[in-house]
């Protein structure tokens, strides 16, 4: 990767430093660079052996996530941290072709009944789960939302419901998605040279072996789908078992098992973080929660889904993942050939990141960007480079629509059927959790009343 004299507003930190900090305080490294260099700066992380530039303008994003791939090609090797969960087949590890192809593939089918019915589910599971809770007693709403994303996933994307397997299946995905909870556990995926399988008892070989236990779960579930096909079923792997390319070849195991990986673990751990997090925000402050109230009491009780287009709760939701998005980049490209970006010259070599955290809390944009204020969103349409929570271009989240569904109808259910208070009068604060941002204290709450 360069480290080209022209990398322009090169942050003056000793690259290993810049990385520690990165990884024990995200926020804490980006607040610090933009003071100094409020559009775009260059940081070097010494373990990726990458100059990037982060830039945090509308305009920049704009010109990274839509420019002509001669221009930016997408950066594999940053994507490489993640290939220890999710593998190197996934539609997020692939480029060019492949990628657009495998996109196609994968983009779960959001329509009619099967809509419905995933609507149903989250519904139901959303009261059960909160309806279990005793009264009175401290929990983690984020291990509430998580143990609902977690069955979601399992039934939506799996199709498995009960039995043996789908408890095991349960217990190995909660397992491997904790392993990355914190910021000293994550340098695990940022210092490869941590990455040493000392036995069970050391934490990266602990994870090889709950990942090993998983991928048997994987597999035997696909093998079996081969061995019995029911053309009846409507979850997301039997529909990628079906799919076939245009030479018509359907995914391979490897590739089928890498998939619902990526899936499982964008779509449930990120969905129980933006939910819990607006769980939050509506307990902390309680004229956000009247208003959100009183919005979902005028709602249609004969139709759950009617909910999904109310003003005030989408502005709630949309709020909620301006001040905490749950990924704080977009996925780095490298400049091809020498280009500008914002005035500046980039020579080929050079990476380039979007960076959603700062977009989301620039003062031109958001007046007061540390305040929780859903009414901004009703006063103002945002453009897609100014409100990015999900990405944008030819790499936009593909969970985007499943997770704002699932966000809208969960918040929703709980607190039209119980009612919940903050347990933990300390504010929230977000900390690192693996590559995303997660409250640092899981939410504490009391559920305190049912309607």
């Amino acid at each position: 990767m360069s480290s080209h004299p022209s990398t322009p507003n090169r942050l003056t930190i000793p690259p290993l430093l810049q990385q520690m900090r990165w990884v024990a305080d995200p926020i804490g490294y980006m607040q610090t660079a933009v003071r100094q260099f409020p559009d775009l700066f260059t940081c070097d992380l010494a373990g990726f052996g990458n100059t990037f530039i982060f830039a945090n303008t509308p305009a920049a994003m704009q010109d990274i996530l839509t420019n002509d791939r001669k221009v930016y090609a997408a950066l594999g090797d940053w994507n490489r941290i993640l290939s220890p969960l999710i593998g190197d087949y996934s539609v997020i590890m692939l480029d060019g072709d492949r990628h657009r192809k495998r996109r196609q593939l994968v983009i779960p089918p959001f329509h009619g009944d099967r809509m419905k019915a995933y609507g149903e589910l989250m519904v139901k599971l959303a009261r059960e789960t909160f309806g279990q809770l005793p009264f009175n007693t401290p929990f983690l709403a984020r291990s509430a939302m998580q143990e609902i994303s977690l069955q979601v996933i399992l039934q939506a994307v799996f199709g498995v419901y009960a039995g043996d397997r789908a408890q095991k299946l349960k217990q190995k995905l909660a397992a491997l998605a904790d392993v990355f909870r914190s910021p000293l556990s994550s340098s695990l995926l940022f210092f490869p040279s941590l990455q040493q399988d000392w036995g069970a008892w050391s934490p990266w070989g602990k994870f090889l072996r709950d990942r090993q236990e998983l991928d048997e779960l994987i597999y035997a579930e696909i093998r079996d789908r081969q061995a019995h096909p029911d053309p009846s079923r409507i979850d997301i792997l039997s529909m990628l078992m079906a799919a076939t390319d245009e030479a018509g070849n359907p995914m391979t195991e490897q590739e089928l098992r890498d998939e619902l990986m990526t899936l499982m673990f964008a779509g449930h751990e990120t969905t129980a973080t933006a939910m819990s997090w607006a769980l939050y925000w509506v307990h902390h402050l309680p004229d956000v929660r009247a208003k959100l109230l009183h919005e979902l009491n005028g709602s249609d009780p004969s139709d759950p889904l009617s909910v999904l287009r109310l003003p005030y709760l989408t502005a709630v939701c949309n709020e909620t993942l301006r001040i905490h998005p749950v990924a704080m980049l977009t996925f780095p490209r490298v400049v091809q050939e020498p280009t500008e970006l914002l005035g500046y010259k980039l020579e080929p070599g050079t990476g380039v990141c979007g960076c959603m955290y700062l977009v989301h809390h620039r003062e031109d944009l958001y007046p007061e960007p540390q305040k929780f204020k859903p009414e901004r969103f009703l006063e103002r349409q945002y453009t897609p480079y100014e409100f990015i929570p999900f990405g944008n271009g030819a790499r936009r989240c593909i969970g985007e629509a499943f997770a704002q569904f699932e966000m809208k109808l969960v918040l929703s259910t709980v607190l039209q059927h119980f009612t919940l208070a903050l347990a933990d009068s300390q504010p929230e604060e977000p900390r690192r959790r693996g590559v995303t941002l997660a409250p640092a204290r899981g939410v504490k709450m009391v559920k305190t009343g049912e309607m």
